[in-house]
């Protein structure tokens, strides 16, 4: 009488097993590659058409972030400046730097400056500037502390978990209106900024926000 499972069946046990093993190793790999600062871009820096230092720019010249990322309060994105508006300057100052033979390229032609985007965000994912600059969210809790940057570098991971700790406790995140472009400026103690914070919250309507929907429509 022949038997009622082929033999190939006996290795079945065995093979679950391996499948198991093997298919868990792969999540949690993947799981692992996906929470670390490499696949988040952290660090990253490319290099740019021309060498533009914020650390000269905004610390030492003191110079506010909005006169170059003039829509950040009325637009959701934050705009690069056009070759016109360095020129306001430069037409002055270091005017004929060699270093800077593109951005005057760029005034006279009108053709824009190929900057290489550094700070980015799923398609998938709304993020409004305006939205959060002006409801107490400084430059520097996504971008760092970009006023030190000679070349500016991806500080923060921007993934879903650096978004939601912030959404889950936004008193602790908010600061003055304005401040919101000093990026060297601290509160005086956890303890004010708490209750600032919580001040804040409630004089600007700010939610916690923690849907699904907040961030993707």
């Amino acid at each position: 009488m022949s038997d009622i499972f082929p033999k190939w069946t006996n290795r079945l046990p065995l093979m679950m097993i391996t499948g198991a093993l093997l298919g868990g190793t792969g999540v949690t790999a993947g799981v692992w590659y996906y929470c670390t600062n490499k696949y988040a871009n952290v660090g990253y820096m490319p290099v740019q058409p021309v060498a533009f230092s914020h650390a000269i720019h905004a610390d030492q010249l003191g110079m506010d972030c909005r006169y170059c990322h003039n829509a950040v309060e009325k637009s959701w994105y934050s705009n690069i400046p056009t070759s016109t508006l360095c020129m306001n300057c430069h037409n002055q100052v270091l005017k004929d730097d060699p270093k800077l033979a593109l951005v005057r390229e760029s005034a006279q032609s009108g053709e824009p400056i190929h900057w290489v985007q550094i700070h980015k965000v799923p398609d998938y994912v709304f993020f409004n500037h305006s939205v959060h600059v002006n409801r107490g969210l400084s430059c520097v809790e996504c971008h760092g502390q970009v006023n030190k940057m000679d070349e500016v570098h991806q500080a923060k991971s921007l993934n879903m978990t650096f978004c939601l700790d912030c959404h889950r406790d936004p008193a602790a995140h908010l600061r003055p209106l304005d401040k919101i472009t000093d990026l060297d400026w601290q509160p005086k103690s956890e303890e004010s900024q708490r209750a600032d914070g919580a001040k804040f919250m409630h004089d600007w309507k700010v939610e916690s926000l923690q849907n699904c929907s907040t961030c993707h429509r």
